[in-house]
């Protein structure tokens, strides 16, 4: 073999693959680790706001009775909703992060 760099002979398509592997490897671990981390404070948001939201619903209701109960209710809903939008949200970060496309 020559002491040529540029020699073909030497410079094998596994070399490349290798390189670009370990590159996006490396972006996958990286994504990974911050998809991981923001779905997981996404879902966190999301529950403790659906939470308290539907809890507050929740004691509408028993405060004030059937005077109030659609204000309570409409509430408590709300609240269900922003929970269930947080954990869908959360699910597609995870997912985005692990390089996997929608379920």
């Amino acid at each position: 073999m020559s002491d040529n760099p540029f020699n073909k002979s030497e410079n094998t398509d596994s070399n490349v693959q290798s390189t670009a592997t370990g590159a996006t490897g490396a972006a996958k671990t990286a994504t990974s680790m911050l998809g991981n981390t923001a779905g997981g404070l996404a879902n966190t948001a999301g529950g403790t706001v659906g939470a308290a939201t539907r809890g507050l619903g929740e004691t509408l209701n028993s405060a004030t009775g059937q005077a109030a109960k659609p204000v309570g209710d409409g509430v408590a809903n709300i609240g269900a909703g922003v929970e269930g939008a947080g954990k869908q949200t959360a699910e597609g970060v995870k997912r985005a992060g692990e390089w996997k496309g929608a379920p």
